[in-house]
């Protein structure tokens, strides 16, 4: 099926109702060794991407939207319109990366080519390199968009060699079939549902410096904690990992405010959290399969314990009322309809100024098992997304091997103090293994990861 999801066209028209954002999001790979020759770089990524048509098409819209868009083949398509390489100042320290990644974020993808670019970077300290992988929120989502890497990277051992064939587009017939038999149950349940959620986007919401214009320039930053650490305070408290994250966003929001001399406990913090409805045989379907709900966060609570279990029950109120699956429902209606329709709604919305969200975090499951990426080893993966309507901030959290990465993006010039946001986060989760008796060291890792050969592993002794 080659006509865009409703949501994929929406991102879109988000895009085009504010010249000032761009809706590219990126997976930034840290890999250990000398890059490779650039020719042969090329080579390979020209290779692997054969297997995914997508990366080879582009946007085609019909006149005066009376049709869906459609994704079609690029006659022209040249893999150095995509592959670009650049090298970081000496010393080649994190945060020239951090700034190159938020340049990354505020350029717009070439509509007239597909929507995705690479670029390697070179010069990274302790005999590192990365490249960063970005895409337009209309081709992929989080999951989706890790999982291109994933292909991109070299197969594992026990992978067959078409794995990159895993990326082709799955035909819905027998999705829709099942949503033609469940909608008579399912409309009273649906607008129950989503009734709360779209009052509480529409409602005008407390002022706060976290909601408000947002220029073209961005800002990032990461925070890498331990991921067996936060599992462990999870375990601790019946928590989930989940829990522990949006805790300690709570902490770093907290923080933000009270250096800003605004009261949290003024009022609590909505923020989105986006909620994959994408199905285990869809991981390598490139289109976004997400709905969202919209908690609040307890800011007011300076017990870092008190916080998590308020967030626990929170969430487990949200995933027990039904929304995610509620707009799910309507994201599915929608193709139904003509598209002329669903195309001037997304442009109302796209410029609604919304007030009542004042952030977005969303968390991407990541391998856990390591990458290597044309024999590199890749020593972590952080994640990039970017900011509209309103939101000053937005944050990513991808877990890769015992990692656990939170990648901050913020509004260039309404948030300047982007590492207190940082900074609360780190230490709410060294506040919360040190109440769960975990090791507080192991909580808050190095900066960066330095290279180490890697350790050849003993091969099997011949059985023949």
């Amino acid at each position: 099926m080659n006509e865009l999801r409703p949501l994929d066209t929406g991102f879109i028209e988000l895009e085009d109702a504010d010249r000032r954002i761009s809706l590219g999001v990126a997976v930034i790979a840290v890999l250990a060794g000398p890059p490779q020759r650039h020719e042969e770089f090329a080579a390979v990524l020209n290779t692997r991407i054969a297997g995914m048509p997508r990366m080879r098409q582009r946007v085609r819209r019909t006149v005066l939207d009376l049709a869906a868009p459609e994704w079609e083949n690029d006659p022209a398509f040249d893999l150095g319109h995509h592959l670009r390489w650049v090298a970081l100042p000496r010393p080649g320290r994190d945060a020239a990366l951090w700034e190159l990644v938020a340049a990354e974020l505020e350029e717009r993808l070439d509509r007239d080519r597909p929507l995705w670019e690479c670029v390697a970077v070179e010069g990274l300290a302790d005999e590192r390199w990365a490249v960063i992988l970005k895409a337009h929120h209309s081709l992929v989502d989080g999951v989706s968009g890790l999982a291109v890497f994933e292909t991109l990277c070299d197969p594992l051992p026990e992978e067959r060699p078409a794995r990159s064939g895993r990326m082709r587009q799955q035909p819905e017939n027998a999705g829709w079939a099942k949503l033609a038999a469940a909608l008579p149950a399912a409309v009273f349940g649906t607008v129950r549902s989503l009734v709360p959620v779209g009052a509480a986007v529409l409602e005008q919401g407390p002022v706060s410096s976290l909601n408000g214009p947002i220029g073209h320039r961005r800002r990032f930053t990461a925070v890498r904690l331990s991921l067996p650490v936060v599992s462990a305070i999870g375990a601790a408290y019946h928590v989930t990992v989940n829990d522990v994250v949006l805790a300690a966003i709570t902490a770093g929001y907290r923080e933000l405010l009270r250096g800003r001399g605004e009261d949290p406990a003024a009022h609590p913090l909505r923020i989105l959290v986006p909620v994959s409805m994408r199905a285990d045989h869809a991981k390598y379907v490139m289109d976004n399969r997400v709905s969202a709900v919209l908690p609040d966060l307890p800011v007011d609570r300076p017990d870092p314990v008190d916080r998590l279990r308020a967030v626990h029950m929170t969430m487990k109120a949200h995933k027990s009322g039904g929304a995610p699956g509620a707009e799910h429902l309507v994201l599915g209606l929608a193709r139904g309809l003509p598209f002329a329709a669903v195309a001037w709604t997304l442009r109302l919305v796209a410029r609604f100024p919304q007030h009542a969200v004042a952030g977005l975090a969303t968390n991407v499951p990541g391998p856990r098992h390591p990458l290597t990426l044309q024999g590199r080893p890749v020593l972590e993966l952080l994640p990039a997304v970017p900011i509209a309507m309103r939101l000053r901030t937005a944050i990513a959290i991808l877990s890769y091997h015992d990692h656990l990465v939170f990648g901050i993006t913020g509004d260039y010039d309404s948030t300047p103090d982007i590492d207190v946001l940082a900074t609360g986060i780190r230490g709410a989760v060294r506040e919360l293994a040190e109440r769960a008796g975990c090791d507080v060291a192991a909580a808050d890792p190095p900066d960066r990861t330095p290279y180490r050969p890697p350790v050849p592993e003993p091969r099997p002794p011949d059985m023949r």
